[in-house]
């Protein structure tokens, strides 16, 4: 007997897709140029080439790096010749068009921001060695790495990393920019402690505290970091932290609200409780966060609205204790016990941890908030040094190595008496170290606070 080959349909499969030639001709090619100009612009351009591309993992195993499986789109209709033909002058076509993207994006770029650390760190002869290079995990370049200096002249930092590759493959330019800004040497090694029962003493009960909020990042092990993140990795984590919420238990349990679809009351009431991320941050968008949104992004929050987790926001994870009052050591250990609940869950989902550097503690896609990860702040009223002067406050809190800002934000500036006073440092010290620093501080704060009202009358 032959092969069943149908006149009309030709060599005859059990899937239709297949009918006619059966055929699927590709090639693994690396697309470098393609990749940095963007992963949907060359799905539109292999379209007009009558081409497939897919990720080196088949066709439902997502996109990593720079590499592309290329094939024929067309089984039925055409001629086995007709379609590797096809393939062959498509690829050819696609491979100049990289070459010529790779010329236009991975040259040296126009840095407009040109008092920033990238700046001084990207140089024309680091560029040449690093320009081109791709990281394995989420394809992600030095261009992407340093979008928002390109494109922003206000950036101080002006770096995100897309992978935990981006640390160590790009670390001509990390290395030094981190050793810089954290004021730590090449040999420093970062140590963790969130064991809440060496903190001594608590914020003044008689200090007038509104609120108290404890926050870290987490990246668990394996995926990209937001910038560089595909989108099949973002919904990875969602997945995992879904399985991972719903074994929550007493103080910690509570509800996972995903963006997508969100009920406009439950929006609402998210927006009322000041629990909501949204989009349009022009940094988190030129630093690409803000692909496929909001797709793979959502809240958890526990019964009592005192434990949040943020899903695939700025980081992986943004893990969140908080609670009316100043009482910062409770909210330190609830953070503490939620923390090592969120990495048992994860763990016991996919067996990874988190993402933990030797050197620089646990990673984040913006290397400012490396090693602990962690801002504990308060909003206090502070009268007395209001009438002293903003400057004098922040002059202050420098030596005290806290950072203060009004209460709408980093960027949101500072109306009436209240601040928003959080520990300076991230890197170099322990979660323990900096919690004690930031209740040692407001405590010092508040008195001179109290001092500086007599003075001024008030």
């Amino acid at each position: 007997k032959g092969f069943m080959l149908d006149e009309k349909y030709g060599y005859v499969h059990s899937c239709p897709t297949n009918l006619g030639t059966g055929m699927r001709a590709s090639v693994h090619i690396d697309l470098p140029g393609w990749t940095e100009h963007g992963v949907d612009k060359l799905k539109a351009r292999c379209e007009e080439l009558a081409l497939q591309p897919r990720g080196t993992r088949g066709e439902s195993g997502g996109q990593t790096g720079c590499t592309y499986d290329i094939s024929n789109k067309h089984r039925l209709g055409y001629s086995e010749i007709q379609l590797v033909q096809t393939m062959i002058d498509g690829v050819n076509t696609l491979y100049k068009e990289d070459l010529e993207w790779q010329e236009k994006l991975f040259k040296f770029p126009d840095i407009k921001s040109t008092h920033s650390l990238v700046a001084k760190h990207v140089t024309k002869e680091i560029w040449e060695k690093l320009g081109k290079h791709v990281t394995k995990t989420a394809g992600f370049t030095l261009y992407k790495a340093i979008a928002c200096a390109i494109e922003f002249d206000n950036q101080h930092c002006g770096i995100y990393a897309g992978d935990w590759d981006s640390y160590k493959d790009f670390a001509d330019v990390f290395d030094p920019l981190i050793q810089e800004y954290h004021g730590i040497s090449a040999d420093a090694k970062h140590t963790s402690d969130m064991d809440f029962s060496k903190i001594t003493g608590n914020v003044n009960p008689a200090a007038p505290v509104h609120s108290t909020r404890i926050r870290v990042g987490r990246s668990i092990d394996g995926f990209g970091l937001s910038p560089g993140i595909t989108q099949e990795q973002r919904l990875g984590v969602e997945t995992l932290m879904k399985g991972a919420f719903g074994k929550f238990k007493d103080e910690l349990a509570g509800q996972y609200y995903p963006l997508t679809g969100m009920d406009e009351a439950v929006r609402q009431q998210l927006v009322d409780d000041h629990f909501l991320f949204v989009s349009g941050d022009p940094n988190l968008k030129a630093a690409g966060m803000e692909r496929d949104w909001p797709e793979g992004r959502g809240i958890f929050h526990n019964t009592d609205k005192t434990f949040l987790v943020w899903v695939n926001e700025e980081d992986q994870l943004r893990i969140i204790s908080m609670e009316k009052g100043g009482d910062v050591k409770g909210v330190f250990a609830r953070l503490a016990r939620g923390i090592q609940t969120v990495g048992d869950s994860v763990h016991a989902e996919c067996g990874k941890g988190f993402m933990l550097d030797e050197k620089y503690g646990y990673v984040h896609s913006c290397p400012t908030n490396l090693g602990t990860g962690m801002r504990a702040s308060v909003h206090i009223d502070l009268p007395g040094w209001t009438k002293e002067g903003v400057d004098k406050l922040k002059a202050r809190c420098e030596v005290l190595a806290l950072q203060p800002r009004g209460t709408r934000g980093e960027s949101g500036g500072q109306t009436g008496i209240t601040y928003d006073i959080s520990n300076k440092h991230r890197l170099g010290y322990s979660e323990v170290q900096l919690v004690q620093t930031m209740i040692d501080g407001v405590n010092t704060l508040y008195e001179e606070d109290v001092a500086l009202q007599k003075k001024h009358g008030i």
